[in-house]
């Protein structure tokens, strides 16, 4: 389990914005938290056809 990083499972909880590349929604990741104010795209495919 990821004991380490803190998420204990609820998913409801974490924050989530609209991808400007596709529309989908994508939500908060810990690769992430250090920059989610500028996280625009969900993806590399997404960010590469923007």
């Amino acid at each position: 389990m990821a004991a380490s990083s803190g998420f204990r499972g609820n998913k409801a909880s974490l924050p989530s914005k609209t991808c400007e590349g596709c529309r989908r929604p994508m939500v908060w990741r810990k690769s992430w938290a250090k920059n989610w104010d500028a996280v625009k795209y969900c993806s590399e495919r997404c960010r590469r056809q923007a």
